[in-house]
């Protein structure tokens, strides 16, 4: 027990004191919320890496009842090809879209306002479902250790709930806070992990006999052995969406080289162009977005080896898949069931804590969308510490209804999350090979660079399909009419009156509100003006369809003022130009007015008396 305890302290030490601390210096340097490498790792990489503790539950779930978990590799190696196109493509597009918005900002600019649109409020679907799904998974291990798995469901509604709120609170009390509490989780799990591997090698070698196996589902047939594939592939891949959310989140990312960059530029020039593509906010975002290429494939592998090995599956014994490992692990050590229980609680704080991945892309995205239409402006609200609070809270609030919709159940809200962000990363790919066949002069370097693209974007749309179909018995099939409902909204909620924006009124909220300046602004303008041309188009095919049918209604407003070209408004030749909506409420006049110009109010004058 000791031995337990001494370790538990050295790993909680070493972790708490590689945690990074957001001081007042830096955000007066930075801006307040902007964080660094350590950070970002935490912030946007929390989501991914607890997917350790469900997705490889999820993929056995679909084999082992067939006696089929044997064919796991296959679901594996799938699993770790994706997952290495995908991190590839994401990390290419962030040397293009280096201002934030992910695959809306890139659909926007090479492909269609439309697809765009669809493209953010999927997004809004997928964050809401990775607030639900991961507060659910914490759930689940916190039940296993009194191996009540499947308890009342009220039970497990009420702790979801509660660990939603923490995760609430932490985020909207700043970046800085909520990156230095999850990473010194995340530094926790690593060691204690490593710890666990050591246990199961261990009890493979002292001959631990395995659970009892029970096969529960009868002997399948070629095809049907294929569909369980299919479906042990798809669940394996929920956690994919930490590509959009670093490529959203990085406009929150300071833009400067980490050690290990400037290092390398001073004592290994040779490396020139390694050192080049991880450097700046760019460069922070790559080195987070690296590991995806290898922990899924590698962190799927040894939990389905060991799993298969001592039949460790979802709900044998009352614990989770990783419970059962970690039992049998964490038990070979002296002192070992205090290292099992505090594994399974930090699991509970881990998986509640990576909703704040959700939390900050629903910040990220959440400003943008009010900027265009999508969402009214008093969603628009930024605090001193740089955190968009009521986005925040309006995720929180609709990720607890849905807690309840699902009763508490994991697997019910699951076939909802992780479909959607394979669309957004689809239209990545399609827009990364339109950059690439219209910037790149022909060549072989553009040849292959647009097939890898493409293949990325095709790979991408199978998988949609697949997760879909491999979901279809678990309520798949309704993501069909989700999306058509959702898409069909966010029309209808453009055209409004909601969806209207004047340049007077996108300007204050993207400066003034929202206190985005720079590079990043002039994008939102431009995406925001875009979107105006998008839904005057929209609702004239709307007035010419209700013509067809002999309704005849004048159009209420002119046509909006052209957006123009992506690189005139990003001002690349001139970054420190003022904003494209500044020049044009500049030279527009001002309406007159009878009685003429009101009176100007100045200090000592309040009520505007003075001559």
């Amino acid at each position: 027990m000791l031995f337990s305890i001494a370790l538990l302290i050295v790993i909680i030490f070493l972790a708490f004191r590689a945690a990074p601390i957001e001081k007042k210096e830096h955000a007066a340097i930075h801006g307040a919320g902007q964080i660094g490498l350590l950070a970002a790792v935490a912030l946007f990489g929390v989501d991914y890496f607890t997917s350790y503790f469900y997705a490889t539950g999820e993929m056995m779930s679909a084999l082992h009842p067939y006696n089929l978990q044997k064919y796991a590799f296959i679901a594996v190696a799938i699993i770790a090809v994706a997952n290495a196109v995908f991190g590839i493509l994401y990390m290419y597009s962030l040397g293009i879209f280096n201002e934030g918005g992910g695959s809306y900002t890139a659909s926007m600019r090479y492909l269609a306002p439309g697809l765009s649109l669809v493209v953010a409020v999927v997004l809004i679907q997928d964050y809401v479902f990775t607030i639900v799904v991961s507060t659910l998974s914490g759930v689940d291990q916190l039940l296993s250790l009194t191996n009540s798995y499947s308890t009342l469901w009220v039970i497990r509604f009420l702790i979801g709930a509660s660990l939603a709120t923490i995760t609430w609170w932490l985020t909207i009390r700043g970046r800085g806070e909520s990156a230095r509490v999850t990473f010194t989780m995340l530094g926790i799990f690593l060691m204690l992990t490593i710890v666990m591997m050591v246990g199961l090698v261990m009890a493979k070698s002292n001959g631990i006999a395995a659970f009892p196996y029970k096969q529960t589902g009868p002997t399948p047939s070629l095809w049907t052995a294929a569909y369980h594939m299919l479906t042990a592939s798809m669940k394996g891949l929920v956690a994919l969406s930490g590509l959009e959310a670093m490529s959203n989140g990085i406009q929150f990312v300071i833009n400067e080289d980490v050690a290990l960059v400037k290092w390398g530029k001073k004592t290994l020039p040779r490396l020139k162009g390694l050192w080049e593509f991880y450097s700046g906010k760019s460069g922070i975002g790559r080195l987070v977005q690296t590991s995806f290429l290898f922990y899924g494939g590698i962190t799927t592998a040894f939990l389905a080896y060991y799993a298969i090995h001592f039949n460790a599956f979802d709900g044998v014994a009352g614990r989770s898949l990783v419970g059962n490992l970690a039992f049998l692990g964490f038990n070979q050590l002296p002192g070992g069931n205090i290292l099992y229980w505090f594994y399974q609680i930090l699991a509970v704080a881990m998986l509640a804590a990576a909703s704040m991945t959700a939390f900050q892309d629903l910040q990220a995205t959440a400003w943008r969308d009010v900027a265009i239409g999508e969402i009214p402006e008093i969603v628009v609200y930024r605090n001193p510490k740089g955190t968009f609070t009521r986005s925040v809270t309006a995720g929180f609030i609709v990720a607890v209804l849905i807690q309840l919709v699902v009763r508490g159940n994991t697997g019910a809200a699951v076939p909802y999350y992780g479909i959607g962000v394979f669309m957004p990363i689809m239209v990545m790919g399609l827009a990364i090979r339109q950059h690439i066949l219209k910037t790149y002069p022909n060549s072989r370097k553009r040849t292959w660079g647009a097939f890898g693209a493409g293949f990325a974007a095709i790979l991408s749309g199978i998988i949609f399909v697949g997760q879909i179909v491999g979901k279809w018995s678990e309520g798949g099939w309704v993501v069909l009419i989700s999306f058509s409902i959702l898409i069909l909204a966010a029309n209808l909620l453009l055209i409004s009156p909601i969806g209207y924006r004047e340049p007077k009124q996108i300007y204050r909220i993207v400066r003034e509100k929202a206190r985005v300046q720079g590079a990043m602004a002039s994008i939102v303008e431009w995406q925001s003006l875009k979107m105006q041309e998008y839904r005057y188009n929209v609702i004239v095919w709307v007035a010419r369809f209700f013509e067809m049918l002999g309704v005849r209604r004048p159009l209420r407003f002119e046509p909006p003022i052209a957006a123009g070209d992506y690189n005139h408004a990003l001002h690349e030749d001139h970054p420190e130009a003022a904003s494209l909506l500044a020049q044009y409420l500049d030279s527009k006049p001002a309406e007159p007015k009878v009685g003429g110009a009101p009176r100007q109010t100045a200090p000592g004058d309040e009520e505007g008396k003075k001559d």
